[in-house]
């Protein structure tokens, strides 16, 4: 008896669609994450990328609790004297709402190149439509 590891050649990749609209940010991004890792799947492999391909449509009508609308705040600095810039939730929503799932989701997955690797395969939209009609994905009630 051996044990089943997966590789590359023998992953099966499936498409889901995933409405966010009225879904709250960080129930929604552990969802979308552990679907990213394929961790739903019987042949799931901590080394390997076993997940499948995510499709988030409505972005921009994601909640959060309390008052974190206005409390939360995202950081960026440009590596130069005076460089930090603070955006709040509601001002990231109003001008890139995909951002904040992205950024979300980004922090549930490994540190590594694989956690990169498994983010590239997260699609998100700000409306309801999106372009990966080809790869007929199936609709996933989170």
């Amino acid at each position: 008896m051996k044990t089943y590891m997966a590789n590359s050649n023998t992953v099966e990749r499936k498409w889901y669609v995933v409405d966010a609209k009225g879904k709250t940010l960080g129930r929604l991004s552990s969802e979308i994450a552990k679907i990213l890792r394929g961790k739903h799947k019987p042949t799931y492999t901590p080394h390997v990328d076993t997940g499948d391909f995510v499709i988030v449509i409505n972005a921009e009508q994601v909640t959060i609790t309390g008052k974190k609308a206005e409390q939360k705040l995202y950081r960026n600095h440009s590596q130069y004297p005076g460089g930090l810039k603070e955006v709040t939730f509601e001002q990231l929503m109003d001008k890139k709402p995909i951002e904040a799932i992205m950024h979300a989701v980004k922090g549930m997955l490994p540190h590594n190149s694989l956690g990169r690797q498994m983010l590239k395969k997260l699609k998100v939209y700000a409306g309801p439509t999106h372009t990966h009609e080809a790869q007929q994905p199936e609709l996933l009630e989170l």
